[in-house]
Parts: C-alpha cells; sequence; structure tokens
C-alpha cells in the first residue's frame, strides 16, 4: 500500500486544493494505478488535473463508479496524492469509496483501471456497478 502525500509537486496550492487536503479520502491508488494516470496526463498535456472517482445512480445493480480526469474542485472534495496524481472523491461518493483501491492491470486478458471496493456488497457480472 502506499503513503499518501499531500503535497503539490509545484508547492503552491489554490484555497480549494488546501480544503481538499485538510479532508483526505480513504481511497488508495496504487503504484501501477498512479504511473498509469501519470502517463496518460502527461501524454494528453494536462498536468493539472485530477484523476477523479465518483459514484453514481445507475447500473445493473443499482450504483456505478466513474473515473476521470478532472479539472474542477468540487465543494467538499477529499483530495490526496499519489506519486505525483491527485485522486478526488466528491462528498457524496467518499463513504461508498472508504477503502476501496484502484489499481491497474495489463495482462493478455484483461487491461485497465480496476476498483476493489469493501463496500460492495454485489456486483454485476461486467464489474461496472455494484449494491
Amino acid at each position: 500500500m502506499t503513503t499518501a502525500d499531500t503535497t503539490t509537486s509545484t508547492g503552491t496550492e489554490s484555497t480549494a486544493t488546501t480544503e481538499a487536503t485538510k479532508a483526505p479520502h480513504g481511497v488508495t491508488l496504487t503504484p501501477p494505478a498512479a504511473a498509469k494516470a501519470k502517463g496518460l496526463l502527461d501524454r494528453d498535456g494536462t498536468p493539472g488535473m485530477v484523476l477523479r472517482i465518483a459514484v453514481q445512480p445507475g447500473g445493473c445493480s443499482g450504483l456505478r463508479y466513474e473515473l476521470f480526469f478532472d479539472d474542477r474542485s468540487l465543494d467538499g472534495d477529499a483530495l490526496v496524492e499519489f506519486d505525483g496524481v491527485g485522486l478526488a472523491v466528491d462528498r457524496m461518493s467518499t463513504p461508498y469509496l472508504d477503502g476501496a483501491v484502484i489499481d491497474f492491470v495489463d495482462t493478455i486478458e484483461k487491461q485497465g483501471f480496476t476498483i476493489d471496493n469493501p463496500n460492495a456488497q454485489n456486483s454485476c457480472a461486467c464489474g461496472d456497478s455494484f449494491h
């Protein structure tokens, strides 16, 4: 497990970022996932963005994950930095994601980000939604 560092690499923080670092979340981004996210951000020339994970109603099990790059800072965001990548969780999603681990797998069978969430009681076969 990686230890989270809430200091930004540039040494400067906006007010929203400072507020977010006061409320860390319980989601972990593994080193392979952080490296992949950082590589995608560097490739696209968008280093100011963060990786955001959220929970939204929908999917066949009731709730679905959203994982995307975001340049917004929402009121109540919790933000933790992993190996140079900020991981943001909104206030409503935090209880559903506490203890979750985001990883990146690259095998012959599967490639992509995975979410292991101890709060998910049931999940669908596709793995994109849970209850």
